[in-house]
C-alpha cells in the first residue's frame, strides 16, 4: 500500500523530508535513527543547538504561569525583561523593542515605522525606500518588494510595491573591477547610492535598507571597510534613516551582539530574528532609536501597526533564557574563536580547491562559492541544480548545511552557507568542514563525468 501524501504543505510538494523526532546539542535525530549534525542552525536559527536545558527550563516555568495575553491590554513580565536586556543600555542609541514573530515581520514593522516617522515629522513626501540587489529581507509582500533576491521576487513581481529600489550589492568578489582597491570600490558604490538618492529626490527618500553581512541569497558577503561609515553618512546628509536587517547576522553569529559594531556605525532601526530566541519559540524584534520613538509619542501617540502575537511570554521568555546564557557562559567570546579555527579549517581544504571560488564570512557564519572555473569566476550551468545536490548529499551523509543558487544574479551562481550553532566543539568544527569535503567533492566527480 503506497504511504499518504502528507496533508503538511512542505517546501517541496513532490516528496515528504524525514521526521526530526529529537535533538541534543549539535545534533538533529531523524525518525529512521540517523543522527545529523546541524552546521548550519537551520537557517542561521539555532544558535544554542538543541534541547539546551536551561531554556526548555524557562519556556516550561513561563507557560507554567502565562502562556499568552493580548498587549492592547498587556504588558508580561518575559517581554519587559527582555526589551531591557536588549536595549536597557541603548547600543548605539537604540532605545526601544518592538516584539514579533520572526524576520520578515521585524521587516514589515521597520519599513512602516520609517514611513510613520516621516509622516509625523511633517515629511509625508519620503515614500522611496533603497536597498541592494542580491538581499534578502522576508519573504512577506512588502520584505519582499525590499529585498533583490530575483528568484524569491519573480512570481510575485506584479504585486510589489514601486517605493523599493536596489543598487549594487557590496560584493566584492563579484562586483570589485579589475585593478580597483577596496577604497576605490566604496567610493563607487557610494557614489552611485548618491545617485539614486539624487535621481528620487532626496527629500523623498525614508531610508537605506542593508544586511550588514549578507544571509542566504549570497552566502555570508562581508562588506569591505568603510562601506558602511559611507552609507550612513549619505543617509545623515539627506535625513534619511538607516535601517540594518540583522535577522540573520545579529546577535552573536558574527562574534559581537550586533554586526554593526564591527563597522564603526550603528543604525536607527535594526531588525533581529534567528539567533534571538534560537529556534526555541517564533520570535523577531524591530529595535528602534529614542529619537523616532519620541517623535512618534509626542505626535500620533501610538505605532499604527500590530499583529496577534505581539510580545508573546512564552517566545519572549525563550529568548531571554538564550540570551542569558549566550551571555553567562561568554559564548561571544567562544564564537570569536571558533570563527578563528573554521575560517582556518575551510580555507586548508577549500583554499586551493578548483572549483571553490571565494571562501568569505565573519564569526561562526562563513560560506563557500562554487565554480566552474577559478580564474575567470565562472558559475555552473545553473541547470545542474549543484547546491541542491550538495545538500542531499551532505544530508545524506549526516550534515545538514544551507546551500544556494542564484548566489551571482538570481539565476546564476553557487554557494553553501554555514552557521553552527555557538556551543560547537572545536572536534564538531573539523567535522563540519570534513564531511562538507566529502560531499563537495562526491558532487563535483558526478557531476564532471
Amino acid at each position: 500500500m503506497a504511504a499518504r501524501t502528507s496533508r503538511v504543505l512542505h517546501r517541496s510538494l513532490r516528496e515528504t523530508p524525514p521526521k526530526a523526532i529529537g535533538g541534543e546539542g549539535v545534533y538533529l535525530f531523524a525518525e529512521d535513527g540517523r543522527r545529523v549534525i546541524d552546521a548550519s542552525g537551520g537557517a542561521a536559527v539555532s544558535c544554542l543547538g538543541h534541547q539546551h536545558p536551561r531554556v526548555i527550563a524557562a519556556i516550561a516555568k513561563q507557560a507554567s504561569t502565562l502562556a499568552y495575553a493580548h498587549t492592547a491590554f498587556f504588558s508580561s513580565e518575559p517581554a519587559e525583561a527582555l526589551a531591557e536586556t536588549l536595549v536597557g543600555h541603548e547600543p548605539g542609541g537604540l532605545a526601544y523593542a518592538y516584539f514579533v514573530s520572526g524576520g520578515s515581520e521585524a521587516i514589515e514593522a521597520s519599513i512602516k515605522l520609517a514611513r510613520q516617522y516621516f509622516i509625523e515629522r511633517g515629511e509625508p513626501r519620503r515614500q522611496h525606500f533603497i536597498a541592494r540587489r542580491q538581499s534578502y529581507h522576508g519573504n512577506t509582500l512588502g520584505a519582499l518588494a525590499a529585498g533583490g533576491n530575483a528568484w524569491r521576487r519573480a512570481p510575485y513581481a506584479p504585486l510589489l510595491s514601486g517605493a523599493f529600489s536596489h543598487v549594487t550589492p557590496a560584493f566584492a568578489y563579484h562586483e570589485k573591477h579589475e585593478g580597483e582597491s577596496d577604497a576605490q570600490f566604496v567610493a563607487r558604490l557610494a557614489a552611485e547610492l548618491e545617485g539614486e538618492f539624487q535621481r528620487l529626490g532626496p527629500d523623498t527618500v525614508a531610508a537605506f535598507l542593508a544586511e550588514p553581512v549578507v544571509g542566504a541569497t549570497a552566502g555570508a558577503v562581508t562588506a569591505p571597510d568603510g562601506y558602511f561609515k559611507a552609507v550612513r553618512e549619505i543617509c545623515d546628509r539627506h535625513g534619511a534613516l538607516l535601517i540594518l536587517d540583522e535577522v540573520m547576522s545579529g546577535m552573536g553569529r558574527t562574534g559581537t551582539t550586533h554586526a554593526w559594531e564591527q563597522e564603526g556605525v550603528a543604525p536607527d532601526i535594526q531588525a533581529i530574528a534567528k539567533g534571538l530566541g534560537g529556534g526555541y519559540q517564533p520570535i523577531g524584534a524591530m529595535l528602534a532609536s529614542g529619537k523616532i520613538i519620541d517623535t512618534i509619542r509626542s505626535g500620533s501617540g501610538a505605532f499604527q501597526h500590530g499583529h496577534t502575537y505581539l510580545a508573546h511570554p512564552l517566545a519572549c521568555a525563550a529568548a531571554l533564557a538564550v540570551q542569558d546564557v549566550i551571555r553567562e557562559d561568554r559564548l561571544l567570546d567562544r564564537v570569536k574563536e571558533r570563527g578563528k579555527q573554521f575560517e582556518q579549517r575551510l580555507t586548508e581544504r577549500f583554499g586551493n580547491h578548483r572549483h571553490v571560488g571565494d571562501i568569505r564570512g565573519r564569526g561562526l557564519f562563513w560560506a563557500i562559492e562554487l565554480v566552474a572555473d577559478r580564474a575567470g569566476r565562472t558559475s555552473f550551468d545553473p541547470a545542474l541544480k549543484l547546491n541542491q545536490k550538495i545538500k542531499a548529499e551532505a544530508f545524506a551523509n549526516g550534515l545538514g548545511c544551507y546551500p544556494g543558487g542564484g548566489t551571482v544574479d538570481g539565476v546564476r551562481g553557487d554557494h553553501v552557507l554555514l552557521a553552527p550553532p555557538y556551543i560547537a566543539s572545536a572536534d564538531e568544527i573539523d567535522l563540519i568542514v570534513d564531511k562538507l569535503g566529502t560531499a563537495v567533492d562526491n558532487v563535483l566527480r558526478s557531476v564532471n563525468h
